[in-house]
């Protein structure tokens, strides 16, 4: 009786080891300072843009660090010369975006 007990409640406690292993990683996000970001008008125009981004889940605002922080939907990645061009189809210009793919101070190539 004595085993048995003790093989259930190894068997239950590799199920909660196995169900926490399972659970979802959080998304890495994207990091991306814009040097001329002044004010929340600013941010909401880049954040807009930021939003037509295959794979952008979500996008938050530091403004006075000029900082966007850019989450992915589960699964992707956006691409980080994406990111990049739709910050300056918004009229600002990234200084440096930092996430899963580098670190990067200029365009991106991919």
């Amino acid at each position: 009786m004595r085993r048995t007990s003790k093989v259930v409640g190894l068997a239950v406690l590799t199920a909660l080891a196995l169900g926490h292993a399972l659970r979802a990683v959080p998304p890495v996000v994207t990091t991306i300072t814009v040097e001329d970001m002044h004010c929340a008008g600013c941010a909401k125009r880049i954040a807009a843009r930021l939003q037509q981004v295959p794979g952008v889940a979500e996008v938050k605002a530091d403004v006075p660090a000029s900082r966007l922080t850019v989450a992915p939907k589960p699964q992707q990645a956006p691409a980080p010369k994406a990111l990049w061009e739709a910050i300056e189809k918004a009229g600002y210009r990234p200084a440096r975006l930092e996430g899963p793919s580098g670190t990067f101070t200029a365009r991106p190539q991919s």
